[in-house]
């Protein structure tokens, strides 16, 4: 066990865990943030989908000891009912998510996408979410939502 310090959502958190745990797995079981889900276990499907450091990670294959120092954002850290970040809004407007399991990840992506290129072409958007898959066929959804967000302003840090 070792004593690991992060930032989870803009809150320092500081606990005792095998470093070798996965950041999903202290997400899910330790903190209560449940929207980012075990999918893969490889990385590859990307429902598990976090921010760290301002780059879309899949947090199920990202050990503890790399997540030291770093600052962690989830979905739930994007913004809330009162004050919905623009990409949840664009993902609800455009009925971005039929089952939901990729969503939150899918949203991570988008964030991370437009918080790098905040007016993406639709190759960008495409390129940007490609390591996000979806079994319900979303996707042409998902691309208005990005796109979406990109008009309101999603690329910023904040909620509004």
């Amino acid at each position: 066990m070792e004593s690991i310090a992060l930032t989870v959502n803009g809150r320092p958190l500081s606990l005792r865990v095998d470093p070798s745990r996965s950041l999903l797995d202290v997400l899910r079981n330790e903190f209560g943030l449940k929207a980012s889900h075990y999918g893969c276990g490889a990385g590859l499907c990307g429902a598990c989908m976090v921010m760290m450091d301002g780059h879309a990670v899949p947090a199920c294959d990202t050990p503890m000891w790399s997540a030291a120092d770093k600052e962690v954002v989830t979905v739930e850290g994007l913004g809330d009912e009162r004050a919905l970040h623009p990409v949840q809004r664009a993902f609800i407007e455009e009925q971005a998510a039929q089952c939901g399991y990729c969503t939150s990840g899918m949203m991570i992506a988008a964030v991370a996408l437009l918080r790098r290129c905040p007016h993406p072409t639709e190759t960008e958007m495409r390129a940007g979410l490609e390591r996000n898959l979806c079994r319900c066929g979303t996707h042409p959804r998902v691309l208005r939502a990005v796109a979406r967000a990109a008009r309101d302003g999603g690329g910023g840090g904040d909620s509004s």
